[in-house]
């Protein structure tokens, strides 16, 4: 069709909803979203503290039991549909709560995670001067008597001959070959210039989440710039942001080469190197069950199953886009830079270690303290020093932009399903409405107290409520949608297969990947801590907020169920419960020519396929 409107371009197949300008437009957005920043400062770490080389044991095997089926599952879903996550549970209306805690998950996670690409943006920016000013202990950023490159030796409170105490330091115990017994050694408090850098100066920290502060300036503003650039990049949608793709997604492959090369010729790296694939890795690792949990969270995370940022972005596929090829390729890519990453990051902890004398394990962080602590500090060891440092965070930027653009084009996609009349045709204003709101809530995460935020938020908002999500996702499309007819509308699109190449994808759907999400998502249950940042523990009102905003996102599955139920027909409970759970009629493709006989509409119905009703209300 020629036609073109807001959404819709020349050669779009939905004119209405619009499409993909190509295939690279959209492998590379999926690989741009679900390739973030987990990949840099979290999977390095887990492999080294799960065994080194034999943590791709179980990470492997949940890749393929878990983490390929489920995203070869949303992706085929949102295309067959061509709706977000909660559009597509017409398909199994007692579900759709699922879409909506999906929805409210990928909006606490895409506020939250803008705030870190701030971080990242406003280290690009201090790494344009020479020295690097986390290099040492500059008084002009105000370092306190407790900073210093090299951890101070304890002293000692000796009991000396008279009976009295004389507090001694480690030089004159030399002198005087004398020993300082148990317990008298007194700990001098250190930090490193790169750690009281983050501390002090980038995040103002308060003592405690009972402290907010007052909101940080400059990270409010490196805040809105990301909020710009976001929502520029998705002010015509998957069109421009399609497009933006072409730069941010390959830029971080670009950086990441010119750092291993750069990384593995320094002294030390082979060090690091060895460190993190486990020289003599320790097999027996594996029948612990917290290796499994890493290998399986760590998958959810990087893959970014679970959160239906999958299923929205395939919703704007053509229909005869081969998904299952897509999955392969995208899966691949992800896991592999993960792996790469790791050899980037510990040749140049390696090297730092071997300039400091210190064992890696003692400069290997995860997390914030791996990208904002421990490398910055291992870059100052570098010969031009801020370049390195410049295309690190430049790279951590780009790297948590595209993740942004599709949790974003999650939320824009799910709302435009649900009012499309209403707001398909104004999609500018849409964007501009949700990034404001989105930076507004935003600011409490750069106040002094953020950082507990930011934690608090990745404690209580993910991990465990992604297994329940993806669960019950399973359950919907598996044993009640019916998996032979989910493998026949995938059909529709890739055409037929042999009922072999079909074999592994139902035992995965129907036992392996549900199993294996109730056995991880008990011991996620069981093993669960309150939460700390480093030695500082959150107050009792925090866990009851935390409770709260978990409750609050999967409170919907029961409700809408619940309401589906009392609205749905039938005389009996039985029969009401069957009625929820069979497919709206609207159900199936998109567009009439793709419908064929399996979902050929009624004639007297017209609805727009393309709106999705939340609720259902009975005609009286």
């Amino acid at each position: 069709m020629d036609t073109t409107n807001e959404h819709g371009a020349v050669g779009d197949e939905n004119v209405e909803r619009g499409n993909w300008s190509s295939k690279t437009d959209y492998l590379l957005s999926m690989i741009g979203y679900a390739v973030g920043l987990g990949n840099i400062w979290r999977f390095p770490y887990l492999a080294y503290r799960n065994g080194g080389g034999v943590f791709l044991i179980p990470y492997t095997l949940i890749l393929a039991l878990v983490g390929i089926p489920m995203f070869f599952l949303e992706c085929s879903l949102g295309q067959f549909a061509s709706l977000g996550p909660i559009g597509v549970w017409k398909a199994v209306p007692i579900f759709q709560g699922v879409g909506i805690a999906m929805v409210l998950l990928i909006i606490i996670a895409n506020i939250s995670y803008a705030c870190i690409i701030g971080y990242s943006l406003y280290y690009v920016f201090a790494s344009f001067q020479s020295p690097l000013p986390w290099a040492d202990c500059f008084s002009w950023w105000g370092a306190d008597e407790t900073c210093s490159r090299t951890p101070k030796d304890p002293l000692c409170n000796l009991t000396l001959n008279d009976g009295y105490f004389e507090i001694v330091n480690t030089t004159w115990l030399q002198t005087n070959n004398e020993s300082c017994p148990n317990g008298s050694e007194i700990s001098i408090p250190h930090q490193g210039p790169s750690e009281q850098y983050w501390d002090k100066v980038v995040l103002h920290r308060s003592s405690s989440m009972d402290e907010t502060g007052e909101i940080v300036w400059y990270l409010a503003l490196c805040l809105l710039l990301v909020r710009l650039i976001v929502g520029a990049a998705l002010s015509k949608g998957i069109k421009s942001s399609g497009k933006v793709v072409y730069f941010t997604a390959t830029f971080p492959y670009v950086v990441l080469t010119i750092l291993l090369i750069r990384g593995v010729t320094l002294e030390g790296a082979s060090k690091g190197i060895e460190f993190y694939i486990g020289s003599q890795s320790d097999f027996s690792r594996l029948a612990d069950a917290e290796v499994w949990k890493d290998a399986a969270t760590q998958i959810f995370f990087s893959i970014s199953v679970g959160w239906g940022s999958l299923v929205a972005l395939s919703s704007y596929n053509k229909f005869h886009n081969d998904c299952y090829r897509d999955t392969i390729v995208v899966c691949m890519v992800n896991c592999a830079t993960s792996v790469f990453a790791g050899f980037v990051i510990f040749s140049i902890l390696g090297h730092m270690a071997h300039v400091q004398d210190k064992p890696v394990s003692e400069v290997a962080q995860s997390g914030f303290g791996l990208v904002f602590i421990a490398y910055p500090e291992a870059l100052v060891q570098l010969p031009w020093a801020p370049l390195w440092s410049v295309l690190f965070f430049f790279m951590l930027f780009t790297l948590g932009v595209d993740t942004s653009f599709g949790g974003l084009e999650t939320v824009l996609t799910a709302l435009q399903d649900q009012f499309p009349t209403l707001l398909r045709s104004k999609r500018l204003l849409l964007t501009a409405g949700v990034c404001s709101l989105f930076y507004l809530v935003g600011l409490l995460c750069v106040t002094q107290a953020g950082i507990y935020w930011l934690n608090f938020v990745d404690h209580y908002a993910t991990d465990w409520i992604l297994f329940i999500t993806a669960l019950l996702q399973l359950i919907g499309l598996s044993w009640i949608y019916g998996i032979n007819r989910f493998i026949k509308d995938i059909e529709m699109m890739i055409g037929e297969r042999t009922w072999l190449f079909w074999l592994w994808w139902r035992i995965c759907w129907i036992l392996i990947s549900p199993c294996l999400l109730v056995a991880v998502l008990i011991w996620s249950l069981a093993t669960l801590t309150p939460p700390t940042y480093g030695p500082v523990e959150y107050p009792v009102w925090s866990r009851a907020l935390g409770w709260c905003m978990a409750i609050f996102c999967i409170m919907w599955i029961p409700i809408v169920a619940v309401v589906r139920v009392v609205q749905a027909e039938g005389s009996t409970l039985r029969q009401k419960i069957s009625a929820a759970c069979t497919s709206a009629p609207d159900w199936g493709p998109s567009l009439e020519q793709h419908r064929g006989e399996r979902y050929r509409k009624k004639p007297d119905f017209t609805e727009d396929p393309n709106c999705v009703h939340l609720l259902v209300i009975p005609e009286k």
